[in-house]
């Protein structure tokens, strides 16, 4: 064939024809519609959306309840969140109606009776403050619930307990500065040092999240620190991001010992990956601290790392033996709830948006490893091999379960 007779043949086959031009398909949006309900556990003073948040997911779509008063105790008052887009509601109720329900504290057994069926929340995970007819009751309303605690970001880490871990670290030698003063019964003492005098000395055992910010608070504040840890990779990496050649050590009973005997303040910041934190102090090493040295057990709402420490909590927050004053409160971080809100919320508005381009929750369950590793209930169906065993309860394997769906 001749070139005019071959264009002729394509032309009539509707090669040179116009074409469908191929647009992408846009990704399907949700509005989500979120409920904010006010704290009710014994002194959680913190709020899981803050008024800035809610003005942006309202702006991108989404519907938001607030609880009357929700936010009161971090010092947001109902009418910034009116003012942000979000709905005052005074019926505790109907926010509990809502479709993605989110708290700071787990979920007590009257909050769950309030739920319908099929709606997800996502909150804590305390297995002492949840306990099986809890989980169960979730599980008969196919519920999908997400603990905030083991949501991982795109580089592993858990940004919100990362985040509560740097508040408690800075907090917690804020703390030990205020009790080191003479008001109300301190020794008189300034937390650092200036010249010609001699620092205060401070103990920090733990070279994770905690122990770290307690670490880069100390040194700023003119301290004489010094870090124990079982891990040699953590000192390391302690002593590389902050730039300090400190006094560290791995955890030994007669080096540890001798450290506490000059200490003014120590730090318990030892975390325990499973079960109850190790204890480290020994009761005979707090009797032979200083007078009126400070010890903040940080780590005491695994059990505590020292020997002497009891629960207390922020209206009672010290109690003294040998001499030395004890702080062991639990949740630090609502002693400071306004700064501790802003945190929780930089890390759930980014999800909440997330959530919403993807289509809904179990869309981004999906798609995302980092949120799918918070999910303990999916559906009415416990994912979490360890709530499985320690409550003897049926578990599958969620990505068995997506499969499936």
């Amino acid at each position: 064939m001749t070139d005019p007779e071959i264009i002729k043949s394509l032309m009539k086959e509707g090669h040179f024809l116009p074409q469908e031009e191929m647009l992408e398909i846009a990704r399907k949006k949700s509005g989500l519609h979120i409920g904010i309900p006010k704290e009710t556990s014994f002194q959680e003073h913190r709020v899981a959306l803050v008024p800035e948040a809610v003005s942006l997911l309202v702006a991108n779509g989404h519907h938001i309840k607030v609880e009357t008063q929700a936010g009161v105790n971090s010092f947001f008052s109902d009418k910034d969140y009116s003012e942000a887009g979000a709905q005052i509601v005074y019926d505790r109720k109907e926010v509990f109606q809502c479709d993605i329900l989110l708290k700071v504290s787990p979920l007590t057994e009257e909050e769950v009776e309030m739920m319908g069926t099929g709606q997800t929340v996502i909150s804590a995970l305390q297995i002492t403050m949840q306990p099986k007819q809890i989980l169960q009751r979730l599980m008969e309303k196919k519920v999908t619930a997400i603990a905030w605690d083991y949501i991982r970001d795109t580089e592993g880490h858990f940004p919100i307990v990362r985040a509560m871990g740097e508040i408690a670290g800075t907090t917690s030698i804020l703390i030990a500065a205020e009790l080191l003063s003479a008001f109300p019964n301190g020794k008189g003492v300034m937390f650092g040092g200036i010249a010609g005098v001699q620092p205060t000395e401070v103990v920090i055992l733990g070279a994770g999240t905690v122990g770290e910010y307690a670490t880069r608070a100390a040194i700023g504040l003119g301290s004489s620190v010094k870090v124990f840890d079982n891990s040699l990779s953590k000192l390391r990496r302690l002593q590389q991001s902050t730039g300090v050649r400190m006094y560290t050590s791995i955890i030994q009973p007669k080096v540890l010992s001798k450290a506490l005997k000059r200490a003014d303040v120590v730090v318990g910041a030892v975390r325990s990956n499973m079960g109850k934190t190790p204890c480290i102090v020994s009761e005979d090493m707090v009797a032979n601290m200083k007078p009126g040295a400070v010890v903040i057990d940080v780590s005491i709402d695994q059990g505590g790392c020292f020997e002497t420490s009891e629960v207390t909590n922020h209206e009672a927050p010290t109690f003294e033996k040998y001499g030395v004053t004890h702080y062991c409160v639990p949740n630090i971080a609502s002693r400071v709830s306004r700064t501790a809100s802003f945190a929780i919320s930089n890390i759930f508005s980014p999800i909440l948006i997330q959530m919403g381009n993807n289509g809904g929750c179990t869309d981004l369950i999906k798609k995302d490893n980092g949120f799918r590793s918070g999910v303990y209930i999916y559906k009415g169906n416990l994912t979490s091999e360890i709530l499985g065993k320690v409550f003897g309860l049926n578990f599958k394997e969620i990505e068995i379960l997506l499969m499936g769906r």
